[in-house]
């Protein structure tokens, strides 16, 4: 896969409204994708947090092969970030994030008492890749519709202050990758997941690579959901073939509707009709 670039002019803006905003905040919160801890994680954010107070929050854990998620828990705590696992669409965990707030900055409130000062709101921006869930965890928090939602990369397209109680109050961020995937790994991982947009890499290589990557990692998965023998022998086009048949895409003449088959798979894996699944196991950090 050739570097692929995707760098909105909005999302150059946000970066710089970011770093303007950031040194007014007493915390800053990193919502990753459970799926996708490394490829979640945008190393520019990385770069204009540098060492604010930051909560690390793992969003999706539903979603995500907890196996997996368990390991890279264990690798960014060893690099000093505090981490949570949260669903920000059913709520678990939701409602320890403020006190987890807490012990992050229990260096800052302390200092802050020593001096004879009080320290009674928490001020945090949400920072995190497109359709990470940072609007839905939002809404959660407040318990109203505070942001617009939507299941597409990008559709916060400005900074937004939510106030979820008289001492918290949250910065909402547009979505914002990188300027371009070096690692191609990282690419399809966004794609399988729809961190951006179908169209961004060719579909019939993001399934491919997703094939190759259920075979190696969740082959018992492939096989009973498709009832498909002997997986490991089957080339990802063989699959696609045996999915097309079990699934009606067929077009006139017999031959695979490969598009319908695309869509089939994909929906499968974001709807967790796989089971969860993780797409990092690939990195080397852990």
């Amino acid at each position: 896969m050739k570097q692929v670039q995707w760098f909105p002019g909005h999302m150059f803006k946000s970066l710089r409204e970011i770093r303007e905003k950031i040194s007014l905040m007493d915390i800053v919160y990193l919502l990753i994708d459970a799926r996708l801890p490394f490829s979640s994680m945008n190393p520019e954010i990385l770069k204009i947090v540098g060492d604010k107070p930051t909560l690390l929050l793992f969003n999706k854990i539903d979603l995500a092969d907890r196996k997996t998620v368990d390991k890279w828990v264990q690798y960014y705590e060893s690099l000093g970030f505090y981490t949570l696992l949260i669903n920000s669409q059913n709520g678990f965990n939701i409602n320890k994030i403020y006190s987890r707030s807490k012990e992050v900055l229990e260096e800052k409130i302390l200092r802050k008492q020593s001096k004879g000062m009080q320290f009674n709101r928490v001020r945090g921006m949400i920072l995190g890749i497109p359709n990470v869930g940072k609007s839905t965890l939002i809404n959660k928090l407040v318990s109203k519709k505070a942001t617009t939602v939507g299941n597409r990369p990008g559709v916060t397209k400005a900074q937004q202050w939510i106030k979820v109680n008289p001492n918290f109050e949250l910065l909402d961020t547009p979505g914002v990758l990188w300027p371009k995937f070096e690692d191609e790994n990282v690419g399809f991982a966004l794609a399988i997941t729809g961190a951006i947009k179908d169209d961004t890499l060719p579909m019939n290589q993001v399934v491919i690579y997703a094939l190759e990557y259920l075979k190696e990692f969740y082959p018992k998965r492939l096989q009973e959901r498709y009832a498909i023998e002997n997986v490991s022998s089957l080339s990802p086009l063989e699959i696609l073939d045996h999915i097309g048949k079990v699934r009606g895409a067929i077009i006139r003449g017999g031959d695979t509707d490969y598009e319908r088959v695309y869509s089939i798979l994909l929906t499968d894996i974001r709807n967790k009709n796989l089971g969860a699944l993780s797409f990092d196991n690939r990195q080397s950090s852990i």
